[in-house]
C-alpha cells in the first residue's frame, strides 16, 4: 500500500472517530429527550384520570378531606361558612371564550375547616388596566356552598392585582398562595347562590386531553434513528470516495 493511501487511511479514521462521537451525542440526546416527552405524557394522562375520577365523585363535607387535600384534589365539597367581600384578590391573564379578565377569589371562612380562599369564577376586566371590574354581591350571611376542591400550590406566584379595602382602584401584590401550612388548599365555587349582580362563570377544568406529548417522543426516536442512518451514508460515502 502506498505511502498516500496509508495516510487517507490515517486521516479517514481520525475523522471517523469523531464523527461517531457526535453521532453518539446526538443519539443519547435523542433518547433524553424521547424519555423527557414520553414522561410528561405519562404524568399528564395520570393528572387527567384522577380528574375525571374525582369530578365524577358525590360530594363529601370539606371536613372529612380537608387534612389530605392531595388526595382529594378536584373532588366535589360542601362546607358552611361566611365571605368577607373586603378580602378578595382578582388574579389576572384569564380569559374566558377569548375575552380578558380575572379569576375573583375572595376570603372564606368556614364553621369548622379555617379560613381559605374560594374562587368565585371569571370577570370581565374593566375598560381600563386601572379600572376594577364589576364585581358580584357576596353575601356575608352563613351560607353552604358546594365547590371543588383544590390546592394553593395551584394559585400562582408573581405579580397580580387586589382589590384593597377602600374599594378605590387596584394594587398589585406579592403572590396568591398562602405560604402557610395550615392553607394548603382553596376552593372553586360552583355553586352561584352566594352571588348576586353578575353572570356566575365558574372556574373552567383544565383540557382533558393527553396532548402531544407521545407523539413527540416518538419524534425523537425517529430523530435517532436519521442520526445512526446519517451515520451510515457518510461513512458508505467516505469508504466509496477513497476506494477501500
Amino acid at each position: 500500500m502506498s505511502n498516500k493511501v496509508a495516510q487517507g487511511i490515517r486521516v479517514r479514521e481520525s475523522n471517523s472517530l469523531l464523527k461517531s462521537l457526535v453521532a453518539l451525542l446526538l443519539i443519547v440526546g435523542c433518547i433524553w429527550a424521547a424519555q423527557w416527552q414520553y414522561n410528561r405524557g405519562v404524568d399528564r394522562h395520570a393528572r387527567n384520570a384522577v380528574i375525571t375520577s374525582h369530578t365524577s365523585m358525590q360530594p363529601v363535607a370539606l371536613s372529612t378531606v380537608s387534612k389530605n387535600p392531595a388526595e382529594h384534589e378536584w373532588q366535589n365539597v360542601t362546607v358552611s361558612g361566611r365571605f368577607d367581600p373586603t378580602d378578595q384578590i382578582l388574579l389576572r391573564n384569564r380569559y374566558f371564550e377569548g375575552v380578558y379578565g380575572f379569576q375573583l377569589l375572595t376570603r372564606f371562612t368556614s364553621i369548622d375547616s379555617g379560613s381559605f380562599w374560594v374562587d368565585c369564577g371569571w370577570v370581565k376586566a374593566g375598560d381600563t388596566a386601572t379600572e376594577a371590574p364589576e364585581l358580584p354581591n357576596i353575601t356575608t350571611e352563613l351560607v353552604t356552598i358546594s365547590a371543588r376542591l383544590r390546592l394553593d400550590t395551584s394559585l400562582p406566584r408573581g405579580a397580580f392585582f387586589a382589590i384593597p379595602q377602600s374599594g378605590e382602584g387596584l394594587i398589585s401584590k406579592a403572590n396568591a398562595q398562602s405560604g402557610s401550612a395550615d392553607e394548603t388548599f382553596y376552593l372553586d365555587l360552583m355553586d352561584s347562590k352566594p352571588l348576586e349582580g353578575v353572570k356566575f362563570i365558574p372556574a373552567q377544568l383544565p383540557e382533558l386531553s393527553d396532548g402531544p406529548h407521545m407523539a413527540y417522543a416518538l419524534q425523537w426516536v425517529f430523530f435517532g434513528g436519521l442520526v445512526v442512518y446519517g451515520r451510515i451514508l457518510i461513512r458508505r460515502d467516505v469508504l466509496s470516495r477513497k476506494e477501500l
